[in-house]
C-alpha cells in the first residue's frame, strides 16, 4: 500500500479511488468526508482507512487499527468503514458532461 503526494497538492492510492486535495495550507479535503477540512496528517490517516478496507471486509486485527486511526478522525471504525463505502466514486476522472434531452 503506497501513498504518493503528487505536487504537494494531492494525495492518491494505489489501493484506493479516493483522494485527498490540499485546499490551502495545511488544509485538506478527502473524497470520502465531504464536507471536512482536516490537517495533513490527517489527511494521511484518512487515506490509510481508505486503502486498508476497499475491496475488502476488515480482518479483526484490522478492527483495532482502523478504531485507533478513526478516532483521529473523531469516527469509530465502522463509521470510517461505511463512509468510505459509500463514497466509492473515482474522483480522479474528470466529471462527464450530462445532456438534457431536448423537450
Amino acid at each position: 500500500m503506497a501513498i504518493e503526494v503528487v505536487s504537494a497538492s494531492m494525495m492518491t492510492s494505489d489501493m484506493t479511488r479516493h483522494i485527498a486535495r490540499c485546499v490551502g495550507g495545511d488544509r485538506w479535503v478527502v473524497s470520502w468526508l465531504p464536507g471536512r477540512t482536516l490537517t495533513g496528517q490527517q489527511a494521511v490517516t484518512a487515506m490509510t482507512i481508505a486503502s486498508t478496507v476497499t475491496g475488502h471486509a476488515p480482518t479483526d486485527a484490522e478492527w483495532v487499527m482502523l478504531d485507533n486511526m478513526a478516532l483521529e478522525l473523531g469516527l469509530t471504525g465502522r463509521e470510517a468503514v461505511y463512509m468510505v463505502a459509500s463514497e466509492d466514486h473515482d474522483l480522479r476522472q474528470p466529471p462527464r458532461s450530462r445532456r438534457r434531452g431536448l423537450e
